[in-house]
C-alpha cells in the first residue's frame, strides 16, 4: 500500500507539474526557444505535435453498481484489476493510472495511449473490475504533454516493488 501511495504523489506531481507548464504559454519567445533542447527522434517516438503535445482517452473510475463482494472477493479482484494495469503499462496502452485518496464516487483515472474512445473502451472492457460492475468508467478525449509516454519508464526506475507486489 505505501508503494501505491508513493505512486499516487508521483502522479499528483507529474499533473501539477504538466499544469504549470501549460500556464506558461505554449509559444515561447525566441530566447526561451534557444534555451530548448528538442529531441525530434523523442518527439517522434512519444508522438508528440509541434507544442510537444499529444491526444489520449481519459478515464473516469466509477463506483460501480456491484457492492456485494465479500473481503477475500474484493481483494482478489482487486489484484486481477492491479494485474490488467500493468498488462496495459507494459503494452504502452496505458501511461498513467492511479486511485483518488478517499472514499468518493470517482475511485480513480486512466490515461490511455490511444486515438479513439471506442479503443480506450475495448481496453477498459478488460478490467475485471469493470467486468464485475465493480467499477464503471467515463470516457474523454484529452490532449496533454506526450512526455507522460516516458512516466512508465521513469516509474520501474522509481519503484522497489510491482504495485502487484503483498507488502
Amino acid at each position: 500500500m505505501k508503494l501505491l501511495k508513493n505512486f499516487i504523489c508521483l502522479v499528483g506531481i507529474v499533473l501539477l507539474w504538466a499544469t504549470y507548464s501549460c500556464s506558461e504559454g505554449v509559444s515561447p519567445s525566441t530566447t526561451d526557444q534557444q534555451e530548448i533542447t528538442f529531441d525530434s527522434l523523442l518527439a517522434a517516438e512519444y508522438g508528440a505535435d509541434e507544442y510537444g503535445m499529444k491526444k489520449y482517452v481519459m478515464a473516469f473510475l466509477k463506483r460501480g453498481d456491484n457492492t456485494t463482494l465479500d473481503t477475500q472477493s474484493a481483494m482478489a479482484l482487486q489484484m486481477e484489476h492491479m494485474s490488467n494495469i500493468e498488462r496495459m503499462a507494459e503494452a504502452g496502452q496505458l501511461v498513467l493510472a492511479g486511485p483518488f485518496i478517499g472514499d468518493g464516487e470517482i475511485r480513480g483515472i486512466y490515461v490511455f495511449n490511444v486515438e479513439t474512445i471506442a479503443e480506450a473502451e475495448a481496453l477498459t472492457n478488460t478490467d475485471p473490475a469493470i467486468q464485475q460492475g465493480v467499477l464503471s468508467m467515463e470516457l474523454i478525449e484529452w490532449y496533454g504533454s506526450a512526455g507522460l509516454m516516458g512516466l512508465n519508464e521513469l516509474h520501474q526506475k522509481l519503484s522497489k516493488l510491482a504495485i502487484t507486489d503483498s507488502e
